[in-house]
């Protein structure tokens, strides 16, 4: 065998046209051969040997590029050819595993940590090659506090290579060693100087590139690669550029083309130095794990995901990670190479190296810094920070929602079994001011006032988010005062909880009076909100809540007082798991004429003012489906007529003052105009867990969908992120007759409609007009 120094030892770079050639292996050939062949050479193919082949092979020069021989030592220590082509774009990495030595302190990454040691083996692990060259590898032991978290006592396919203490050794190649006080310089800007990595990474059809031109950097899609007289050409096809316009598709010359996750991964070494690990600190990949949220570059912008898998993929040499992304910038469902790693929407996908991931700065303790300073935000030194927004700001616009609210890590942050008090707030405060009172209204508890104003109204409104421990700032305050022990822990009912906050701390007057219209004197009693009772004698098989609130006010004989300006509703229930119904269709706007103790009624035949009221005909269809029945004094005498009515008892009606009776006169009668509340929000609950639907806007489509606990991030120790979303979805449903919504299979709903018909638990009313005199 010819000695390892008399040879030329090169690389691979390009695929041969034979197919069993491929790019990323090591090949050599003979220096005095190589000679004789310069001198003769008339563009001829270069006749190399190639690692672990008995033959050598032609191969055209143009597609080799030398090595060193300490360089290809240590690159035919990596598994795959592809582990090579990557490792030739950190050339400084080559230089510095070059350079170690025998007692080198330095990390070594294990099982996706890095473990510090001290070389104690370089060179190959194998006991005989015919090659002239093998795989040099470094063989460290692990000391201090990592001693015993490796894989050997030195000793490899029962060779020692060293001796250390029993699962301390390690062996590794240069990819997977770094010196423990090495801090690598930071490479320039690609848009400073066009990359030359570009010659030296294989580019495929569908792969994402930055070309460069104009000054500028460009991005697209490779469509095609072709050789030319000038040499090999790239036909990409463009994105928009920063101001929308089309691109189109361009030929570029393949020496300016680089795939972006090589400029990612530079982008990322030039972040901000706070982002980069000093020395001494934990690397940012340890801090990732399954369900983290994190943050990474695209071209110059930050773009945010969750990771949703970490591993190695086929193929690919460094620790890889799935990112379900935030925006549905991603390229697939999760799915690489025919193998689904976790299903995620379309587009939503993305496979990225697990180093170019940080820890989503967003929420945490970084923010503020950013916070800190700025007019009228601070932050409350607690364990937890709980950000304060002291300017008062009004209810998120119908225009604003999807830029302030639409996204993860948006609405109120779930933690501890918040989640009722959290889709109670965000229902409430997001979108609508009718119980904005409650924020500004003279009460003796301002500390709980203020909380809920400056910790969780302003931020939700100016920012979108509120984190989890101004909630459980809100819900400690609550147990302080001992409203109730178990506030930090257990799940309580959304209702239980607003009346607390209304009634016992902030003193609100009763939104809801009710009243019994029989006998004399209409009796008022006052309440926060309203629990549907339902007697079993009613033939509803798939109600509006309409149809609910009127049934359960016949038969408990009640009427309205007045207009409320918000009106709660829960639904009828047998404990938290047994629903009255299997569907409950929302009633966008929520007809009271009907229910009003005083007000002017239309009768249900003619529409002109009603004199007398009928509570035996409620349930007679032939008027109209449901609803209390009024009549005036013809229609009455002409419906009780009937041998089938002849034996009911009407009621006369009381008019407010400024309606009056004019038949005698022979004038036209008045036609006394209807109260209608329009939803605002509904609260649904599956499974002991609330989330809340949140009615924004005019438009049939104007849905959003909040879940304060929409997927975590680590487990005992890890945190909430909440989301919220549109759902337009749920207009359709609405549209549709009782007959297709009856025979629509919940499953088989689209996106979270499902929810908000089957799940319906608390459904918030408002009046604008009377919302404005309380």
């Amino acid at each position: 065998m010819a000695s390892a120094d008399n040879n030329i030892y090169f690389i691979l770079m390009a695929n041969s046209p034979f197919e069993y050639i491929e790019a990323g292996e090591i090949c050599f050939i003979d220096k005095d051969l190589y000679v004789e062949w310069k001198k003769v050479n008339n563009k001829d193919l270069l006749p190399v040997g190639r690692m672990g082949k008995a033959l050598h092979t032609d191969i055209d020069p143009v597609r080799l590029k030398p090595l060193s021989l300490r360089s290809a030592e240590l690159l035919l220590a990596l598994e795959s050819n592809i582990e090579r082509l990557l490792a030739l774009n950190d050339p400084e990495a080559l230089e510095v595993a070059s350079n170690l030595s025998l007692g080198s302190r330095v990390c070594v990454e294990c099982n996706g940590k890095w473990l510090k040691g001290v070389i104690r083996h370089i060179g190959n692990i194998k006991y005989y090659s015919s090659e002239p060259i093998t795989g040099v590898f470094f063989g460290v032991e692990l000391q201090g506090e990592d001693t015993g978290k490796g894989q050997n006592d030195g000793s490899y396919l029962l060779k020692n290579y060293f001796t250390c203490p029993k699962n301390s050794g390690i062996f590794a190649p240069f990819t997977r060693i770094k010196p423990a006080d090495h801090k690598p310089s930071a490479p320039p800007l690609p848009a400073q100087s066009p990359p030359s990595i570009t010659s030296t990474e294989p580019l495929n059809v569908g792969d994402r590139v930055t070309f460069f031109g104009d000054k500028n950097a460009h991005h697209g899609m490779v469509m095609a690669i072709k050789d030319s007289p000038d040499g090999k050409m790239v036909l990409i096809s463009t994105d928009k550029d920063e101001e929308g316009k089309q691109g189109g598709e361009l030929t570029v010359p393949l020496f300016c083309v680089i795939k972006e996750e090589l400029l990612n991964k530079d982008e990322t070494e030039i972040m901000d130095t706070s982002q980069s690990p000093e020395k001494g600190a934990v690397p940012h990949s340890e801090e990732i794990s399954v369900g983290s949220l994190v943050q990474f570059i695209v071209g110059k912008k930050i773009a945010y995901g969750i990771v949703r898998w970490i591993g190695y993929l086929p193929d690919y040499p460094e620790k890889s990670a799935l990112l379900e992304v935030e925006d549905g910038s991603g390229v697939s469902d999760g799915t690489y190479k025919g193998k689904q790693y976790f299903k995620c929407p379309p587009q939503s996908g993305l496979f990225v190296k697990l180093s170019i991931c940080r820890p989503d700065d967003r929420f945490s303790a970084v923010k503020e810094k950013e916070f800190n300073g700025n007019s009228g935000k601070t932050w409350l030194s607690d364990k937890a920070s709980v950000y304060v927004e002291e300017e008062n700001i009004p209810p998120i616009r119908t225009e604003d929602v999807s830029k302030r609210l639409i996204g993860k890590m948006k609405g109120i942050q779930g933690h501890c079994n918040s989640c009722y008090m959290d889709s109670a707030l965000f229902s409430v405060f997001s979108c609508s001011s009718v119980l904005d009172s409650l924020l500004f209204k003279s009460t003796q508890d301002q500390t709980i006032q203020s909380i809920l104003l400056k910790s969780i109204v302003n931020p939700l409104r100016k920012h979108g988010f509120v984190p989890e421990c101004s909630v459980m700032n809100l819900r400690k305050q609550l147990q302080n005062r001992e409203r109730c022990p178990t506030y930090t822990t257990d799940e309580k009912d959304p209702e239980e909880f607003l009346s607390l906050i209304m009634q016992e701390i902030l003193s609100l007057d009763p939104p809801l009076k009710l009243c019994s219209p029989s006998g004399s004197g209409h009796k008022e009693q006052s309440c926060y909100y309203y629990q549907i009772f339902m007697d079993y004698n009613h033939h509803l098989v798939l109600p509006t809540v309409q149809q609910l609130l009127e049934h359960s006010f016949f038969s408990n004989s009640l009427k309205l007082a007045e207009v409320p300006a918000c009106l709660i509703l829960t639904m009828p229930r047998s404990g938290k798991s047994f629903k009255m119904f299997p569907k409950i269709i929302p009633s966008i706007e929520l007809d009271i004429t009907g229910l009003l103790a005083d007000g002017p009624q239309p009768c249900v035949l003619c529409g002109q003012l009603a004199n007398e009221e009928c509570a035996e005909c409620f349930r007679d269809t032939l008027f109209s489906d449901t609803g209390f029945k009024y009549f005036c004094l013809e229609c009455s005498t002409q419906v009780h007529s009937h041998k089938q009515r002849r034996c009911h008892k009407t009621r006369s009606l009381h008019l407010p003052q400024g309606f009056s009776y004019s038949q005698s006169s022979g004038s036209d009668p008045r036609s006394p105009p209807r109260e209608k509340l329009e939803l605002f929000a509904v609260l649904c609950i599956e499974t002991s867990h609330y989330v809340s639907f949140v009615k924004y806007g005019p438009r049939d489509t104007d849905w959003i969908f909040f879940d304060s606990m929409a997927d975590r991030v680590g487990e005992s120790n890890g945190y909430n992120i909440p989301e919220v979303r549109a759902c337009p979805e749920v207009g359709q449903y609405l549209h549709m007759s009782l007959a297709q919504l009856a025979n629509q299979v919940p499953r088989e709903m689209e996106g979270v409609a499902k929810r908000l018909f089957c799940d319906g638990y608390m459904y918030l009313y408002q009046s604008k007009s009377m919302s404005l005199y309380r």
